[in-house]
């Protein structure tokens, strides 16, 4: 489905969420790809227009290129929904469950998926007993945000307190995470396969907001150099987090291994990054699949409600 097969669209992105910079270089890229496909795509930023103007253009569907809060934890989608305004991704529960790394942890945790031991903080936490539970280095992270912004990794003894008063600049709910150093991979999902699994070597202490998109250091292994067995069961961990959280359409899960080699849920993604730097992208080109199939497979599915 190409062209004008897929009616008017509009590409949303922008906001107001931490994360509007990389939102803009997605929603830009998206909206240049369909147009060089034929499809009569129009830009639409929140911030600068009220999502009711929407009803008022005659859009068939939305392609949803938004990242952070406002666009990415289920309130974009409860709007369109209501508009009745076909959409790509998740729905309003699977992007909000998602967005809260706390509450997904929680429902992957009940279905028996296997993550990271962590720690939601407070005022009130022992921060030396937190330590001592999950070891140093540890990450400590606001439970709402994407991008790495706001996390920090704790290394020395007695970091750990700062470093939560810097998460809590970006959310009142806030996690400290176990360290695992057998590696960081990601699988993205298109419809209902899996896409090559991606390992990323950051040149930086971790995989930070710099190392995502602005260096250009960052080393990505496809293949990813795992043994076939363990990325497939890589893959299959990631369809299987998909439906738990009850995604759709496309999306990325973000995987690290132990010393062991045994792969640990981190978070889901029901909106990535459509950046030159951005992952879903990246591992569709090691799959035989151009920037723009992938833009214009992703929007076929655009579903509402």
């Amino acid at each position: 489905m190409i062209g004008k097969d897929l009616g008017k669209v509009v590409v949303i992105f922008g906001g107001e969420s931490a994360e509007r910079p990389v939102s803009l270089k997605s929603g830009a890229a998206v909206l240049a790809a369909l147009n060089r496909i034929g499809v009569d795509a129009h830009a639409f930023d929140p911030a600068e227009r009220p999502l009711a103007a929407l009803r008022e253009d005659g859009f068939a569907r939305a392609f949803v290129a938004m990242h952070g809060r406002g666009g990415e934890d289920g309130s974009l989608q409860g709007a369109l929904d209501l508009m009745k305004l076909p959409y790509t991704g998740s729905g309003v529960l699977a992007s909000a469950l998602a967005m809260d790394k706390w509450r997904s942890k929680l429902v992957m945790q009940a279905a028996g998926l296997p993550i990271p031991d962590y720690v939601m903080l407070d005022g009130d936490t022992d921060f030396a007993a937190m330590e001592a539970r999950l070891g140093l280095p540890l990450f400590v992270k606001p439970a709402n945000e994407g991008s790495s912004i706001g996390v920090t990794k704790v290394k020395t003894a007695g970091a750990s307190r700062a470093a939560y008063a810097e998460a809590r600049r970006y959310d009142d709910l806030v996690m400290a995470e176990r360290f695992l150093a057998g590696g960081e991979y990601t699988v993205g999902i298109v419809g209902k396969r899996a896409l090559p699994v991606i390992r990323i070597v950051p040149a930086t202490e971790f995989y930070d907001y710099d190392a995502k998109y602005l260096r250009d250091d960052t080393e990505y292994r496809i293949p990813s150099g795992l043994p076939p067995a363990t990325e497939a069961r890589m893959q299959e961990m990631a369809l299987r987090v998909f439906a738990v959280l009850g995604c759709r359409g496309w999306g990325r899960v973000d995987v690290m291994l132990d010393d062991a080699g045994n792969p640990y849920v981190l978070e889901v993604n029901t909106s990535p990054g459509m950046t030159d730097h951005s992952l879903v992208p990246m591992a569709a080109r090691a799959a035989g699949i151009s920037f723009e199939q992938l833009v214009a497979e992703v929007l076929g599915m655009a579903h509402c409600g």
